[in-house]
This record gives structure tokens, C-alpha cells and sequence, in this order.
């Protein structure tokens, strides 16, 4: 048998479009395994001579799947950029609105796109492995994951306006207060919406319970982890510390978010636009990390709400002593997110400031400053870094978002999954959908997340109407 690739394109129930390309050896064994990320948006170089106060609005148009991330990412370096601190109540409702997106993102990934695996069979047939598929296997669950996300939506509606590409927050705060009316309409859900995650719990652990060893062999490697964490070392989405831990769980490294780059760097392929970061000072690839709900989970020391707190210490004992490496808990860990998530917004609800109309500190611009700012994104660390010139319009732009963080994770994971699984000379449809689940446990956005290497090529060709060829121009 001669040597072959198989493509993999689309990878399927992801946010963006990734190609996989599976190499194998003469004997049909894989040799290698690649996750091409080919899309490309170049945002940061967009943004420049932009006033740094739209950025909330253009930076989440990169995605419409997170874009609550990017608009507060940005709004935080617009605070440092003012050198203000937003007034509480302002805070309390960007959290709420941080929260809301968790609620819609953690279930929306789990029910719709993860859920057809687990419910209905890595191997079952491709027309009827989707959403669909749950609706018809478990009508009542799929109606109340609907409802999930449908909470989550409007909470970002009632407070931005909009479900997708909200507008609410500013440098300094936010614009509009939260009513009494929308603030007891959000209540009014909130009980139910956790018993809604407590069953996604409840099915996530029996698929566990019945594939043992699948779930702990199915792309486990071990890795370091980064997540935010609080001053108590708890998990940290809206604000917090940057914490890296070893593939021992313990603490190698803590910074604020401006001091990212003492701390990470990134890597190029030329197979992918998407970068590779790493932990500077252990270098590539011996720095590479993971982050997201498994890796969060495996460097804080606890949840601040009861129930998620609950649900972490019986994740955290699957590790017994070390960090949890299978990549199919990144489920597990989404779901206790989502617990903690919405136990949160009742939490923020209940907050008398929270109806406060003091919402804002306005300020000039600080000629030639520069604002840092991290965020955890449902998909992992977030970090938006701009530079403003004397007019208050942006110089310089990086991001590093969440998926770019894991792309390294990502191919670890398409390969162990293609070693593990596929054999030639004939490939089994399931095989594929194995190495496109181990893609998916990481959920990645890939419209948000990739940037140019070196000079973007183009083409253009100039086709007769025969078809043939006439002119080829090219940079």
C-alpha cells in the first residue's frame, strides 16, 4: 500500500472552518496529523487610526458566537487607556452581561454541538447526528437547552440592546442603567435554568460512567494550563490574574494581564493562520499550554458559588492529585461553568447597586498610552493590548484569543485521536467524526482567532470564456 492523506473539510459543528489532513504511512498506520486553520480576518491591522473608543464595537464584530468577549476585552483597555476605574454598579453589569454570554456559549456548544456525540453515537449515521437528531432522541431536553440559550440571549438583549453585537459597554463604564422591570424578568428564570444545567450534568457523568476508558484515554496528554483566578486563587471570568500551573497542577507562573508579554510568545507554522502561543521563559514547544474550561478548572483552587463548588470538587477528584488531562472533560468542566454562571447572575441580581444609574467615569484620553486588558472567554484567556497616539486613535493593535491559545492542544489532540483510531486501507465515517470530536471538546471560535504571517499572498486570474487562462497577476 502506497502512502495517502485524507482530508477532513469542514470540520463540522466548530465555530469557522478548519480543515484536518490525516497522513498515513505505507501500512496505513497515521504518521502524521494537521488542523489547518485557513481563515483569516486580520483585524488588528484594521483597527489602526481608529479612535480607541469604538474598538468595543469593531473588535466583537470579529465573531458573532463570543462577541460579548471582545466588546468587554476592549471596553477594559479603553479603561486603561482613560486611566479609569469604571463605578461599580457599571462593573456589576458588565459582569452580568459576561455571565449571560456563558449561559448562551457553555450551552449552546454542549447541547447542540457535543451533545450528538455522546447522545446519539460517534459512530450513528451523519444525517441524523446533529440537533435534530437530540430533538427527536429527547424532545423535552432539546426544548429546554433552547430555553438555556434563549436566557442567556435575552439577559445580553436587555442590557445591550441587541442578542448579537450588544451595545452597553464604554471606556469608563457602561451607557444605559438596568431596569427594575428587566432585572425581575432575569430573576424570575433563574431557578430553573439550573436545574436545565444540573441535567446536562447529570447526562454528561452517566456517558462518563458507561465509557470509562474512553473518556480517559480519548486525547489525554499532558500539558501546563493558564486560567484568571482571583485573589483567593478561585475561578476568575471577569477579572483576575493570569495563573499558569505545570503538568503537575503546580503554580509555575502568576501576572497581571499587562505583564503578558514577559510571559507568552507565539509560534508559526506555514500550514496555519492560526499562531502558537507559548510560555516564554520554558520556550516552544516545551512552553505550550492549554486553556478554557479544563485547563480554568485545573489551575484555580475552587468555585465561589455553592453548586458549581459542589460539582468542582467531584471533577477535581477524577485527577486524584493532578490536573485533569482527558480532553473530553472539557465538557464536564463547561458544564460546571455553566452552573457557576448562572448561579452568578443571581448573585449580581441580587445586588442593590446593580439598578444604579452612577454608571460611568468619562475621560480624556492620556496622550500615547496603552491599555492591557484579559478577559476569560468561554473558549479561554483572552487578551487585548492597543496603543494610542496623541489624538486618542489607535497605533498598534495584538490580540491573542482564546482558540489561538489551544491551537497547539488542538493538533495535539487531532493526532492522538487519528493514532488511536483510524486505520487503513478503508477509513469508517466514524473514525473521521472521532478526530473532528477531539477538535470540538476545545470548541473553537476560528473566525476571531488567526492573523498573518509575514504577506498575505493574492491572486488574481483572468479567465476567457473558453475557460483557458488569459492573464495571471500576482504579489
Amino acid at each position: 500500500m502506497t502512502a495517502k492523506k485524507i482530508t477532513i473539510e469542514p470540520v463540522t459543528r466548530i465555530e469557522g472552518h478548519a480543515r484536518i489532513t490525516i497522513h498515513l504511512d505505507s501500512a496505513g498506520e497515521v504518521d502524521k496529523t494537521y488542523l489547518h486553520v485557513d481563515e483569516f480576518r486580520g483585524l488588528e491591522k484594521f483597527s489602526e487610526g481608529r479612535p480607541y473608543f469604538e474598538m468595543p464595537q469593531i473588535t466583537q464584530r470579529i465573531c458573532g458566537i463570543c462577541p460579548v468577549s471582545h466588546h468587554l476585552a476592549a471596553a477594559k483597555s479603553g479603561d486603561a487607556i482613560l486611566g479609569a476605574t469604571p463605578p461599580r454598579p457599571a462593573l456589576l453589569l458588565r459582569e452580568l452581561l459576561h455571565m449571560a454570554q456563558f449561559v448562551q456559549s457553555h450551552g449552546m456548544h454542549f447541547f447542540y454541538l457535543a451533545g450528538p456525540d455522546l447522545v446519539l453515537g460517534f459512530d450513528a449515521d451523519p444525517a441524523v447526528r446533529n440537533v435534530f437528531g437530540l430533538i427527536d432522541a429527547d424532545p423535552k431536553l432539546a426544548l429546554k437547552a433552547v430555553g438555556l440559550r434563549r436566557f442567556g440571549q435575552q439577559i445580553i438583549e436587555r442590557l445591550g440592546g441587541k442578542r448579537v453585537h450588544p451595545n452597553i459597554a464604554v471606556p469608563g463604564g457602561v451607557n444605559a442603567p438596568l431596569s427594575r422591570v428587566d432585572r425581575d424578568a432575569m430573576a424570575a428564570e433563574i431557578d430553573t435554568q439550573i436545574e436545565v444545567a444540573l441535567e446536562g450534568v447529570a447526562l454528561l457523568k452517566a456517558w462518563v460512567e458507561k465509557h470509562r476508558d474512553l473518556a480517559a484515554r480519548f486525547a489525554a496528554f499532558p500539558s501546563s494550563y493558564m486560567g484568571m483566578v482571583d485573589p483567593q486563587g478561585r475561578l476568575a471570568l471577569y477579572d483576575g490574574e493570569i495563573r499558569i500551573c505545570d503538568r503537575e497542577g503546580r503554580r509555575i507562573e502568576q501576572f497581571p494581564p499587562r505583564d503578558y508579554l514577559a510571559n507568552v510568545a507565539e509560534h508559526v507554522e506555514p500550514w496555519s493562520f492560526l499562531k502558537f502561543p507559548f510560555y516564554r521563559k520554558q520556550g516552544w514547544p516545551q512552553g505550550a499550554y492549554r486553556v478554557g474550561p479544563l485547563a480554568r478548572l485545573n489551575v484555580v483552587a475552587g468555585v465561589p458559588t455553592p453548586l458549581a463548588q459542589e460539582e468542582f470538587q467531584r471533577f477535581r477528584q477524577l485527577g486524584e492529585g493532578r490536573p485533569v488531562e482527558g480532553s473530553l472533560f472539557y465538557h464536564y468542566a463547561r458544564l460546571i461553568e455553566l452552573i457557576y454562571a448562572l448561579e452568578r447572575i443571581e448573585e449580581l441580581l441580587s445586588e442593590p447597586e446593580i439598578l444604579s444609574t452612577d454608571i460611568v467615569a468619562p475621560g480624556p484620553a492620556r496622550p500615547g498610552s496603552r491599555g492591557i486588558a484579559a478577559i476569560e472567554a468561554p473558549r479561554g484567556t483572552l487578551i487585548h493590548d492597543y496603543s494610542v497616539d496623541e489624538n486618542g486613535l489607535i497605533s498598534r493593535a495584538n490580540l491573542i484569543v482564546a482558540t489561538g491559545h489551544n491551537n497547539w492542544a488542538m493538533n495535539r489532540a487531532v493526532e492522538s485521536v487519528a493514532k488511536a483510531f483510524v486505520r487503513g486501507p478503508s477509513v469508517a465515517e466514524g473514525m473521521l467524526n472521532r478526530v473532528e470530536a477531539a477538535v470540538r471538546c476545545y470548541d473553537p471560535c476560528l473566525s476571531c482567532s488567526t492573523h498573518a504571517i509575514g504577506r498575505m499572498p493574492l491572486e488574481v486570474v483572468l479567465l476567457g470564456a473558453d475557460g483557458r487562462v488569459r492573464e495571471r497577476i500576482a504579489r
